[in-house]
């Protein structure tokens, strides 16, 4: 979520659970584009959900396969924001994808390059690259010991 303090300045608050992180929890994939074309006939009924905690992700499919687990870095101060994932298992293990994301309050929209080619620079997809959207998930578990936190952006 972004905010403004009584400066003006901006102010980002993140949920925190010990971590300084911005898009942690369980995001249900609602679209999804490749090579330009939106939704591949070759992923219908797949219902990927991505968890992420601390630095690291895993996907999950709808039948409870995990084809993904890896780590990710943001950087919220460029525009548009990035991140860097690397994959930690499968075809991609050690590879590093090059990502554009934005997020606004349960909403998330990521677009990434495949693994060698250059960081995408807009939310839509030329070969080689994917672009997917998801909603945060409500979290089941009890959140007692997590909180709102902010930080200025400098």
């Amino acid at each position: 979520m972004r905010h403004h303090d009584e400066h003006g300045r901006d102010v980002f608050f993140r949920w925190h659970d010990g971590g300084d992180e911005e898009i942690p929890g369980t995001w249900k994939q609602i679209a999804y584009e490749r090579h330009g074309v939106i939704e591949p006939l070759d992923e219908q009924g797949w219902e990927p959900r991505v968890t992420f905690t601390g630095d690291t992700c895993v996907v999950t499919l709808a039948d409870g396969r995990i084809p993904i687990k890896g780590t990710y870095k943001l950087d919220p101060t460029r525009d548009p924001k990035t991140v860097d994932w690397t994959d930690t298992i499968g075809d991609d293990d050690g590879k590093t994808l090059l990502a554009i994301y934005s997020l606004e309050a349960d909403r998330r929209v990521f677009c990434a390059a495949y693994p060698g080619q250059a960081r995408p620079t807009e939310f839509r997809t030329r070969p080689g690259q994917v672009l997917r959207v998801s909603q945060r998930e409500k979290p089941t578990t009890d959140n007692k010991d997590r909180r709102w936190t902010a930080s200025r952006v400098a």
